[in-house]
């Protein structure tokens, strides 16, 4: 009887062991606090009222004109990287410090540090993870050319690879529009939209952000009382400069699961100005992801650019 007594809280044990590891809470690399939020508001004591924030966020192109404007410049960059394994213990690490130099319209990259940990790489030495291989199209490419036109909103794909990255362009630059060809998704990404708004709640609140410039933080959030199928985005923040209106930050929660996707991704942008133009001071990214024909993705990232100089 004691012998059986004893295997069995053996075995709780173990158990509760293994049901703590799996919980292990996610490494988060972003210690910048940038924003102090002081207290709820009333807009309407503003002269402002919620369409006036929902118009702002989806005519806004000031975070694609941001990585724009960041080609024109010189500037510190630090990026930090990290894979996890299926119970959040970081399994890989990818850490750059560099100097992006433009000068008479060419640019370089001179690298201050440069170090890999852990499982990054395949044997052909391509990144391992989809979402590592999406980080270097969107920002390398971006340090490693010049400043010239563009569009955020998704052309014709070259590649199946090529429209996963305009979808993905539209999720970070223009939160609140449909994006097409997801599955069971693209409708529900239209946040604003009249079958999407009775979802979600809006919150006002002020605020002061980067020690100095007076915001406002607008969140649209997914009520309580909404289920978790209905909707994909389960918050979008946007911070507002409250004498310009000009949004400086955003943060998205993107959540969904099905059969088809398994896909949990917190993003946060700010902006800066300087020489009069808004440029990209600090990215962040938690993500997990399992989409068909894709492994089963864990991975989070720090970017940090400072010092822009002419």
């Amino acid at each position: 009887m004691v012998k059986k007594l004893i295997l069995f809280l053996f075995s709780i044990t173990i158990n509760y062991c293994s049901f703590a590891q799996q919980q292990q809470p996610r490494y988060n690399p972003d210690t910048i606090r940038t924003i102090v939020i002081d207290s709820v508001v009333n807009i309407h004591s503003h002269k402002l009222n919620v369409q006036d924030f929902i118009d702002a966020v989806l005519a806004d192109t000031g975070f694609f004109q941001a990585f724009r404007n960041m080609k024109k410049y010189s500037f510190i960059g630090e990026n930090y990287i990290y894979t996890y394994d299926k119970n959040n213990k970081i399994n890989g690490k990818v850490y750059r410090k560099f100097k992006r130099v433009e000068a008479n319209g060419k640019q370089s990259i001179d690298y201050i540090a440069k170090r890999d940990s852990g499982s990054i790489y395949k044997k052909d030495g391509k990144y391992q993870l989809y979402t590592v291989n999406m980080f270097d199209y969107i920002f390398m490419n971006a340090y490693k050319t010049g400043y010239g036109s563009g569009s955020m909103i998704q052309g014709k794909p070259d590649s199946k690879d090529q429209s996963y990255k305009d979808k993905l362009k539209t999720l970070i630059f223009a939160p609140g529009h449909r994006v097409d060809g997801i599955p069971f998704i693209s409708n529900k990404t239209e946040i604003f939209s009249p079958d999407m708004r009775p979802l979600y709640d809006y919150q006002f609140a002020r605020g002061t952000y980067l020690d100095s410039i007076p915001v406002y933080r607008f969140r649209v959030v997914q009520k309580a009382s909404t289920s978790n199928s209905d909707v994909v985005i389960k918050e979008l923040t946007t911070i507002f400069d409250t004498r310009t209106f000009q949004i400086l930050g955003r943060y998205v929660n993107i959540q969904y699961h099905n059969m088809f996707i398994d896909l949990d991704v917190k993003m946060n942008m700010e902006l800066d100005k300087f020489n009069g133009d808004l440029v990209p001071t600090k990215i962040t990214y938690q993500g997990d992801w399992n989409i068909p024909f894709h492994k089963d993705e864990k991975a989070s990232f720090l970017i940090v650019q400072k010092g822009y100089s002419k």
